[in-house]
């Protein structure tokens, strides 16, 4: 018999939202209701008729971060033995984004790291001019950003030279962000970032981290605080603990706990593209099809900033593979 809060929730497959007590109810779930929650979460994804995503990053500039962010190995505020580089050139950007392109991935990321930029400098010059360099030798493929916060200047520059793509994430709740995340930065210039890249219309990529030490409650804020700034993409990474930051010892979440996680991101935010980032290959495993059937519809395949990834080959496979369940 299906649990009555499960239920209620099917109305949403009549494109009807549902109510902020009912999400609650039902990330209070066990047992037999969870696979329950999966079902509907992926008959939401379908009756939505969300496409698949791919896309995979360089990190074109590592290490020395300014700021403290908990879980980031980038920090220059955490000892965690990384390799740091400054920004790569734009030959061997230009290198790394044809390597995508001819794996079949037409979304490239360029990740730097850093609080961001506020006026235009020499640096930002260069990655603008490294976008410049790969829509002349590859003009179809979508070239996103991940540079940090941003003044409506620089905003407005990228928008100039047809940068297609930001990301920018939450990562989590947001009247948790300086007790969870960071105390170096205002949560504000995340939003102030976003409104300025809908302004001169470039498409939004804002998502999360799951694992923090934040309660299921948070995650739910964090989710309705996405579905308010009305994004584009919601990229959900599963902490992976680094040695070295002050969450190196945080204990894994479960998969059941993170599946639900997922399923309550699509009844939440129905007709976003849901993005399984982080923690596929490491924590999630044998689990990551789960996630899939979970409400996600898209990867970040071929590596992530300082954690391994899977290949482009294994990632399309798996990707073919998962078309079976519609």
């Amino acid at each position: 018999m299906i649990n009555p809060a499960i239920e209620k929730a099917y109305k949403i497959l009549n494109k009807k939202e549902l109510e902020k007590e009912l999400i609650l109810e039902l990330s209070n779930l066990k047992g037999t209701d969870i696979p329950d929650l999966i079902s509907l979460a992926n008959k939401v994804k379908e009756t939505y008729q969300i496409k698949s995503h791919s896309c995979t990053i360089v990190n074109a500039k590592s290490g020395k971060c300014s700021e403290n962010c908990s879980f980031c190995a980038q920090s220059s505020f955490h000892n965690t033995e990384i390799e740091s580089y400054p920004l790569l050139s734009g030959a061997e950007i230009l290198e790394k984004a044809k390597e995508a392109y001819n794996s079949g991935i037409r979304k490239f990321g360029i990740v730097t790291s850093g609080r961001g930029y506020q006026k235009v400098t020499p640096e930002l010059k260069k990655i603008l001019a490294s976008v410049d360099e790969i829509y002349q030798v590859l003009p179809d493929l979508e070239v996103c950003l991940t540079i940090g916060a941003l003044s409506e200047e620089v905003v407005k520059l990228l928008a100039d030279h047809k940068v297609k793509n930001y990301n920018i994430n939450f990562q989590t709740n947001p009247a948790k962000y300086e007790k969870l995340v960071s105390t170096t930065h205002q949560f504000q210039e995340k939003t102030d970032t976003i409104k300025y890249l809908q302004k001169y219309g470039l498409k939004v990529c804002t998502g999360g981290i799951l694992g923090l030490g934040e309660a299921m409650e948070d995650r739910i804020e964090m989710a309705y605080a996405i579905k308010k700034a009305d994004v584009d993409r919601i990229p959900l990474n599963i902490l992976i603990p680094i040695k070295g930051t002050p969450l190196e010892k945080q204990k894994h979440l479960s998969p059941t706990e993170i599946a639900v996680t997922f399923a309550l991101f699509r009844l939440i935010n129905p007709a976003k593209t849901i993005i399984f980032t982080a923690g596929r290959e490491t924590i999630m495993k044998d689990f990551q099809a789960l996630l899939m059937l979970a409400g996600a519809n898209g990867i970040m395949t071929g590596g992530y900033l300082t954690t391994r990834g899977r290949s482009v080959k294994e990632d399309s496979t798996f990707l073919d593979n998962m078309e079976s369940f519609k």
